[in-house]
């Protein structure tokens, strides 16, 4: 990731997990539904075969496509999570645990007791520092 991807993350990071979240529980949810009827006029009928018009088929593709979206989500998550030693300034790890917690700048600034300056240096920072880590790890 270059720096402003891993900007865009950091900034992502609180949605992208609550997401990760509700998906997973979801999932857990309709994993015991059935979606092909056992019992009634509807078990006697022709079952779908999995071509494009069939509602199961395209349920099928569309949960593929969002099993993929999860894994993505998953991996930036866990590209911050895996770079966040990195970062052993007591002020910055507040700072950064701000960000991944989903405050704002202004809202940081205003808990921290900093100009918003001073929070766009200290994020800055931490994003070099990832960045740097990530390039150093290779």
């Amino acid at each position: 990731m270059n720096e402003k991807q891993i900007e865009r993350t950091l900034k992502d990071y609180h949605w992208m997990i609550k997401e990760i979240k509700r998906q997973r529980d979801v999932l857990e949810e309709e994993i015991g539904l059935k979606l092909v009827a056992s019992s009634g006029i509807e078990s006697t009928l022709p079952k779908a075969k999995g071509t494009v018009s069939d509602p199961v088929g395209q349920e099928v593709l569309r949960r593929e496509k969002k099993s993929g979206w999860i894994i993505k989500l998953e991996k930036k998550i866990l590209y911050i999570q895996e770079r966040m030693e990195v970062i052993e300034d007591p002020r910055e790890m507040a700072i950064l645990e701000c960000m991944l917690d989903g405050m704002t700048i202004s809202a940081i600034s205003q808990h921290m007791g900093l100009s918003r300056r001073q929070v766009y240096h200290v994020k800055d920072e931490i994003v070099r520092k990832i960045s740097h880590f990530t390039h150093s790890a290779q």
